[in-house]
Parts: C-alpha cells; sequence; structure tokens
C-alpha cells in the first residue's frame, strides 16, 4: 500500500498528466514526488521532479508557481557537479522569469545555462538554450544579438536537422563540418 504513493509512482503518474495535457495536475504531482524524494534524502531526485514541476507549472500557464518550483535547484545540482541538470535548471529558471516579464534575468540565465550546457557537451540542448536566448532578443528588439546567438546555437549543432541547416546556411554562419550539407 505504501507503494501507492512512492515519489517515482508519483513521478509516473505525473509524466502521464502531462502526456494527456493535464499540466497543473503534472505539476503538483511532479511537486509531491519531489517532497516524496526530499524527505527519503534524494536531494538530486527531488530537485529534479522540482524542474519537471516548473515544466508542467509554466504549460499551464503559472509563471510565478514554475519560477517557485525551479528555485534552488540550479544550486543543488551545482553541489553535485551535475553541469548537464544544472544547465538545464537554469533554462527552466530562465523561462520562468521571461514569462513573468523579468527579461534581463531571464537573458543572464539563458546564457548561463548555454555555458553549462556546453561544458556538458550537450550540443542540443545549449542550442536550445541559445535559440530561447535568440527569440528573447528579438522580441526586445536587439536584432543583431538575435542573430548572433541562433548563429551560435547552430554552429554548436554537430548533427543539425535539415531546417537548422538551411536557416544556418541563411544566416550565414560557418559551417564546423566542412562535409555537411547547407
Amino acid at each position: 500500500m505504501a507503494d501507492v504513493f512512492s515519489p517515482k509512482k508519483l513521478a509516473d503518474e505525473a509524466r502521464k498528466s502531462y502526456q494527456h495535457g493535464d499540466y497543473l495536475m503534472a505539476a503538483r504531482s511532479f511537486a509531491a514526488a519531489g517532497q516524496g524524494y526530499l524527505a527519503a534524502g534524494d536531494q538530486l531526485a527531488a530537485a529534479e521532479q522540482a524542474n519537471n514541476s516548473s515544466v508542467a507549472y509554466l504549460q499551464a500557464g503559472d509563471a510565478q508557481a514554475a519560477l517557485q518550483a525551479v528555485a534552488g535547484t540550479a544550486a543543488v545540482f551545482a553541489a553535485a557537479n551535475d553541469l548537464r541538470r544544472q544547465g538545464l535548471a537554469l533554462g527552466n529558471w530562465a523561462a520562468a522569469q521571461q514569462a513573468l516579464g523579468n527579461l534581463d534575468a531571464a537573458v543572464e540565465a539563458y546564457q548561463q545555462s548555454a555555458d553549462l550546457l556546453a561544458m556538458a557537451g550537450e550540443d542540443r540542448m545549449r542550442a536550445h538554450a541559445l535559440k530561447a536566448l535568440s527569440e528573447l532578443y528579438l522580441k526586445s528588439g536587439r536584432q543583431g544579438e538575435a542573430v548572433a546567438a541562433m548563429q551560435s546555437a547552430l554552429d554548436g549543432v554537430k548533427k543539425p536537422t535539415v531546417k537548422e541547416r538551411v536557416l544556418k546556411s541563411l544566416l550565414g554562419s560557418s559551417s564546423s563540418n566542412p562535409d555537411e550539407i547547407p
């Protein structure tokens, strides 16, 4: 009977809710799973669930709850020297800040996220952070910085998609792979 409320079970239910578009239920279930992991002494799993909760809250349209959910998780991952998850946590924090209109904080966090993800060897996730940064620059009228962030995102991807290759060609990005077809 205790397994019904185990953190793993709660996280599994949260994923199902998320996949079905019930983002608020997913966010609450991820948060409950995080509390369960925290009670069990697993800070990394708790921080992971808090990040999942943040993403779900953003999808549900509650940016303030998303920010509260992700707060402090980057520090937990930093203490564990987990650059990948630290970078992802900063990206989630940036997305919540952006949704709240705190654009300067979002810009800084997206850049930090991209830097950490690059150090972790996560080119695809780094590109995602830089594309979000580019979009943010574009929305705030900083076209030159938007283009530079997008070029950096595309240049860092080892195996770009067809869409990325076309965009890279349009932007005039240098190819890191001479065999790559633009």
